[in-house]
């Protein structure tokens, strides 16, 4: 079992539900060290004033502000711990919310609240309560000394802690809007749809691996062990360039996303083979009804 890394309380009215807060998900990556090829050896790094060229313990150092005119501005764990955090042990619920009306862009991290002590009724009330609204609470909490925005979701039989991003951290994203005049045919969005259905699933994160991961454990074995690892398929990348006929292309996919579903034995796929044709028959009359008008057009 994972260790808290914070106590406090969550404060629902007049309600208070004393809560233990764990990180919800863990890096999996394989870490490496800067090393000496010749003998293995670890590459260190000493902290150094760049001023006097001494060299600087860790527990002198402190933190610094540099301004644009370069005057720069020291602060120590003494001031700090004067700054005002009203909510250093306390999550306060600021509002109730739609679930769907917050952006998943504003989400940061995840933890898992667990009811500590006395708490594990009221945390059951207000789990419970959320779900039965659709609502999710909007949170002010102070972690590693910060004050930040959050969310707190029921999933399961627990509520999930999502830490937020300020508004003013989440870019605009007007930029990569692409321009107004570019349009597509009914044809090719009727496709599109087509192809979307034939890839329908219930979302199941169990069915995905990190491949790349996996491949990088067998090559750092096969170099602690001496034994040469079997070496892997390249997947060959998309081709670029601008896909002149959708349509056509379109109805490639889909018919190569039917030959996989086939393949693995989806019976759902071959029901459907017959409405599939007949959408295709429509999809291409209504191609070639685009293509005489736009080449009416052009002339």
């Amino acid at each position: 079992m994972p260790r808290s890394i914070w106590k406090g309380a969550i404060s629902f009215g007049l309600i208070t539900i004393p809560v233990k807060l764990y990180g919800a998900t863990e890096e999996k990556d394989i870490s490496f060290h800067q090393v000496h090829p010749v003998d293995g050896g670890r590459i260190k790094y000493k902290r150094v004033c760049d001023k006097c060229g001494e060299e600087v313990p860790y527990a002198e150092i402190a933190k610094g502000y540099e301004s644009p005119d370069g005057r720069v501005a020291v602060l120590e764990k003494s001031d700090f711990d004067n700054l005002p955090l009203t909510t250093t042990r306390s999550v306060d619920v600021v509002e109730f919310v739609d679930r769907e009306e917050v952006d998943p862009t504003y989400f940061d991290k995840t933890y898992v609240l667990e009811a500590d002590g006395p708490g594990v009724k009221p945390y059951v009330l207000l789990r419970d309560a959320l779900a039965k609204t659709g609502r999710c609470a909007v949170v002010k909490v102070a972690l590693r000394n910060r004050e930040q925005l959050a969310l707190i979701r029921p999933t399961s039989d627990v509520l999930l802690m999502h830490t937020m991003l300020w508004p003013d951290e989440v870019r605009d994203t007007g930029f990569a809007a692409p321009s107004e005049d570019i349009t597509v045919s009914d044809a090719e969005v009727g496709m599109a749809e087509m192809f979307i259905k034939q890839m329908e699933a219930h979302f199941d994160p169990g069915e995905f691996s990190d491949s790349y991961r996996e491949a990088l454990d067998v090559l750092v074995q096969s170099k602690l062990t001496g034994v040469a690892a079997e070496a892997t398929e390249e997947t060959s990348a998309p081709a670029g360039g601008e896909v002149v006929d959708l349509v056509a292309a379109l109805r490639a996919s889909v018919e190569a996303a039917k030959a996989k579903r086939a393949g693995g034995g989806d019976q759902a796929a071959d029901e459907k083979a017959a409405d599939d044709k007949a959408a295709d028959e429509k999809a291409d009359k209504t191609s070639e009804k685009t293509t005489k008008t736009e080449k009416r057009k052009a002339s």
